[in-house]
């Protein structure tokens, strides 16, 4: 149709924006469970490969055109494992959690790479879906998870109002014995 007008992308996470600095110039990023792709478009702007897996074959087929993000239709939960071990400059996961793989989502993460996640807690429930305790993090499960294989940069958990009511915890955290040798952050994370 003639001038039709497409709906504006989704912005990234602010919480993903402020910690992108952080991923290796040009490194590749994998953005996990990416659904429409916010994320996977976000970094391919910023000059970054990126891989993007869902296991929605319609919205990864918007992303097929989009320079930098190579798509792959993956069940993350059920079906075989598509990644090799220690690969990614950045794993970034938003608004999504299956337990029984963390472990294997956290070691896609290589050496010195970060792992941006932001997802929904417990308390979320009485303001919406997801409500199912399988789907919601406990207090401080995201630094449990972590404690060990990553240095935390940032950590937090909460009620937030933007972009709607919503109990939310997240980390960025740097993998490995490089992380102890990490630049200073820059001025405007601090």
């Amino acid at each position: 149709m003639a001038g039709a007008s497409h709906p504006p992308l989704a912005a990234p996470s602010p919480w993903v924006a402020r910690f992108a600095p952080l991923v290796a110039t040009a490194g590749t990023v994998l953005d996990y469970a990416c659904g429409s792709g916010r994320h996977a478009r976000w970094f391919a702007g910023r000059g970054h490969p990126v891989v993007a897996v869902d296991r929605d074959a319609a919205a990864l087929a918007a992303l097929q055109a989009v320079a930098g993000v190579r798509a792959v239709q993956a069940d993350l939960e059920d079906g075989p494992w598509p990644f090799e071990q220690g690969r990614y400059a950045a794993v970034v996961m938003t608004n999504y959690l299956f337990r029984p793989r963390f472990e294997q989502m956290c070691d896609l993460v290589a050496d010195g790479g970060v792992l941006i996640a932001e997802t929904f807690m417990v308390g979320n429930e009485r303001l919406g879906k997801p409500s199912n305790p399988a789907f919601l993090l406990k207090p401080g499960e995201l630094l449990e998870r972590t404690a060990g294989d990553f240095l935390v940069v940032a950590f937090e958990q909460g009620e937030i109002t933007l972009p709607k009511p919503a109990v939310v915890q997240r980390i960025c955290a740097i993998r490995g014995h490089a992380a102890a040798g990490l630049p200073p952050l820059p001025r405007d994370l601090t």
